[in-house]
C-alpha cells in the first residue's frame, strides 16, 4: 500500500467487512494530544496531511479532510483533492458533513480511544437525525491495514528534579488530593501527557519535541497514585523518584484499574476535555460514579512557580544568545545565494546544541522562504525545499526544550531590500506585537478580550491573520499548553493569572509572495499602579533577539512604539552582549541600533 489510494481502499474494505459505513480520523492520541507519537500518526499515512491538527472521515463513496485556516494552502499541497474533498473548519464540522452525507441505516463507526465523550454526543445526535448511528469499533480499521506501523516509544523515563519543578511531586499530589477532597471525590483520572509529568516530576521521550511519556494515572484523595506506564522505561533511579506512595503498573493495566473503580463504587474526576470517550465508558458501566471536572494539574501547571519562572528567564537568555549568533550568520550568508529553509533551520538548530543544555527543539522548526514564508505552520521538506533569494523575506518560527524551560520565537528577516508594501505590512505586524506586550488590564481579564489588540492595525488596512495571536508555553513541557490562549476563537476564555506564559504573535501573510511574524514569549505579571482600585496585571517579555529593523517603517510607529522598541533593543543588547563573542557583539549592536 505504497499510494494513499491504496490504503483509503484497505480501510474501506476492513470497514465493509465489519458492515461499517464508514469512519472518523482524527490527529491525536487516546490521551487527547497535540502532538502524538508515530504509531498515533493515522491521518498522516492515510492522507499525506501533515500538520499537526486534523481530521478525516471515510465513506463509502466518499471521503474529506477537515483543517482550519492555518493550513488551507499546505492540505492542498499535500492531500490528494481526488481522495479527499477539502473542508474548512470551523465552517464545516465533522459531525455536520457526516450528518450531510450518511443515509439512513447507515453505521459510522469511531475509535472510543481517540475522541471525547462531548464529540460522541455531538456526532451521535447529528447521525442520529439522518436515521444513521456512531457506533464504537474494538479495533481501529487503520491500525488493522497500516503494514510497519511503529510501535510505541520505549525510551526510558526521565527525572525532572525538583530543584527545576520548584516543588516535588508529594506536595503536588497532595494539592491534588486536597482538590478531591474540596469536591467530595475519591479518585482523579489523569490522562493528558503533560499533566503525568508535571504531576510526578517525570519527563519522557515519547513523543518528538515534547519531553512525556505514554502514561496515564489515578490519583487517590490521600495523595497516593497509580502511574500506569510500560515497565521497560521505569529505570531504578525513576522508581527512587517516584517512591513508594505511587504504585507503578503496566500501562496495559489501566483499563482494569478503571474497572476496580467502578466496582468499588467510587466517586472519580474525569476531565472530560482530556479523558476520551473509552475511560467514561469504562467507569460508568463498572458503576463509578463520575465527577465531569477540569483536570486539576492544568492551571497548577500553567501558573508558573517562582523556581520554573527564574528558568524560563535563564533558558530565554540562552536561547536568545543562540539565535542572535544565527542572525548575524545569516545576515552574512544569505544575501550569497547558498542558502535554503533545510540548511538554515539545521544551522539554527546546530548553533543551539552548541549550548550542551538543549535536549530537543521544542517543535519542528518553520524555516520559510519567500511564498513559504505566507504558510503560518509550514513544514519544510526536502521536495519543498526553497533557495532563500535577494529581495525576499525569510521567516523562522523555531524554539528549544531546556531543562529549565522551553522557548518559541519568531523572526521574520528581508534579503535584500523591502517594498514598500513589505515594510507596512510588518510594521502594522510589529505596532500590533508591541500594543499586546504594553497592555495593562485588571486581574480577571481572558485572552479573548485582549486578541484585538495585536490586530487592530492589521484591520485598520483591511487585513488580518488566521490563527490565534498567543498560546501557553509550558516549563521544558509542550510548546502549546493550555488553557491560557489570546485568540477570538478556538479558545481564549480562561482568566490570565500571573505566572502564566504565553506567546505574542501577531502576523500577516500574503499567500504565492511572502508572510511576517513577530513572536516573542511574554510572563504574566502583577503591575503596581498608584491609586489603582484593583489588582491589575501586565507582561514582561521572555524572548531576547534582535527585530529586524530593515523592515520597519519607523515613520509609522508612534513615540510610544518607538519608545517600547528601543528599550526592547538595549534590554537585548545590555543581557546578550557578553555571551557572544565579539564580531556578534558588534553585530548585535547595530543590529538593536536606536530608531
Amino acid at each position: 500500500m505504497s499510494t494513499h489510494a491504496d490504503r483509503l481502499q484497505a480501510v474501506r474494505g476492513t470497514l465493509a467487512a465489519d458492515l461499517i459505513d464508514g469512519f472518523v480520523i482524527p490527529l491525536t492520541d487516546e490521551h487527547m494530544s497535540e502532538y502524538v507519537g508515530s504509531y498515533a500518526r493515522r491521518l498522516e499515512w492515510l492522507t499525506g496531511f501533515e500538520g499537526s491538527a486534523g481530521w478525516a472521515a471515510v465513506m463509502p463513496d466518499k471521503a474529506a479532510i477537515f483543517t482550519d485556516g492555518r493550513y488551507t494552502l499546505q492540505v492542498r499541497e499535500q492531500v490528494d483533492g481526488q481522495l479527499f474533498a477539502y473542508q474548512d473548519l470551523p465552517k464545516v464540522q465533522v459531525a455536520d458533513w457526516l450528518g450531510e452525507h450518511a443515509a439512513k441505516g447507515q453505521r459510522i463507526g469511531f475509535d472510543p480511544w481517540l475522541h471525547t465523550r462531548t464529540w460522541v454526543k455531538t456526532t451521535a445526535a447529528r447521525l442520529a437525525e439522518a436515521g444513521a448511528e456512531l457506533v464504537p469499533v474494538e479495533r481501529n480499521p487503520v491500525d488493522r491495514v497500516w503494514a510497519g506501523q511503529p510501535a510505541p516509544s520505549t525510551a526510558q523515563l526521565d527525572v525532572h528534579d525538583a530543584a527545576l519543578a520548584g516543588q516535588t511531586s508529594a506536595e503536588k499530589r497532595q494539592q491534588v488530593a486536597a482538590w478531591l477532597r474540596d469536591r467530595g471525590a475519591d479518585a482523579v483520572v489523569i490522562a493528558a501527557l503533560d499533566s503525568v509529568a508535571w504531576l510526578f516530576n517525570i519527563r519522557g521521550r515519547d513523543v518528538s519535541r515534547t519531553p512525556v511519556a505514554l502514561a496515564f494515572a489515578i490519583v487517590d484523595a490521600d495523595a497516593k497514585a497509580e502511574l500506569f506506564v510500560a515497565p521497560d522505561k521505569v529505570t531504578p533511579e525513576i522508581a527512587d523518584h517516584i517512591g513508594l506512595d505511587v504504585n507503578i503498573r503496566h500501562r496495559v493495566d489501566f483499563t482494569q484499574a478503571l474497572a476496580a473503580l467502578g466496582k468499588a463504587s467510587r466517586r472519580v474526576a474525569v476531565d472530560p476535555g482530556s479523558c476520551v470517550a473509552a475511560i467514561f465508558e469504562v467507569l460508568q458501566s463498572a458503576g463509578a460514579t463520575i465527577i465531569e471536572a477540569r483536570d486539576p494539574c492544568i492551571l497548577a501547571k500553567a501558573i508558573k512557580n517562582p523556581v520554573e519562572i527564574a528558568g524560563a528567564r535563564a533558558a530565554h537568555v540562552r536561547d536568545g544568545a543562540a539565535l542572535t549568533r544565527f542572525l548575524k550568520w545569516f545576515d552574512a550568508e544569505a544575501p550569497k545565494g547558498s542558502l535554503t529553509e533545510l540548511s538554515a533551520a539545521a544551522r539554527l538548530e546546530d548553533i543551539r546544541r552548541e549550548s550542551n543544555l538543549l535536549r530537543d527543539l521544542s517543535f519542528d522548526t518553520i524555516s520559510g522562504a519567500g511564498p513559504n514564508a505566507a504558510l503560518p505552520h509550514y513544514r519544510v521538506s526536502e521536495a519543498s525545499n526553497r533557495p532563500v533569494a535577494m529581495d525576499s523575506i525569510y521567516l523562522v518560527d523555531s524554539g528549544g526544550q531546556y531543562p529549565d524551560g522551553t522557548t518559541d520565537v519568531t523572526r521574520t528577516m528581508v534579503v535584500g531590500t523591502p517594498t514598500q508594501e513589505m515594510k507596512d505590512r510588518f510594521t502594522r505586524v510589529l505596532k500590533g506585537h508591541i500594543a499586546l506586550a504594553r497592555a495593562v488590564f485588571p486581574a480577571g481579564t481572558r485572552g479573548n478580550q485582549l486578541d484585538i489588540l495585536a490586530r487592530q492595525f492589521l484591520w485598520e488596512a483591511g487585513l488580518d491573520y488566521a490563527h490565534g495571536t498567543g498560546h501557553g508555553v509550558g516549563s521544558y513541557l509542550s510548546v502549546h499548553e493550555g488553557p491560557q490562549r489570546i485568540a477570538t476563537f478556538g479558545g481564549g476564555d480562561e482568566p490570565l493569572v500571573a505566572g502564566m506564559i504565553l506567546s505574542d504573535e501577531p502576523g500577516y501573510y500574503k499567500s504565492g509572495e511572502y508572510g511576517f511574524r513577530v513572536e516573542n514569549l511574554v510572563l504574566v505579571v502583577p503591575v503596581s499602579i498608584a491609586g489603582a482600585e484593583q489588582d491589575m496585571l501586565g507582561f514582561e517579555t521572555l524572548t531576547l533577539a534582535p527585530i529586524d529593523l530593515n523592515l520597519v517603517d519607523v515613520g509609522l510607529l508612534t513615540d510610544a512604539e518607538r519608545g517600547w522598541l528601543n528599550a526592547y533593543h538595549a534590554r537585548v543588547r545590555a543581557e546578550l552582549a557578553e555571551l557572544v563573542d565579539d564580531d556578534v557583539r558588534a553585530w548585535l549592536v547595530t543590529a538593536t541600533r536606536p530608531v
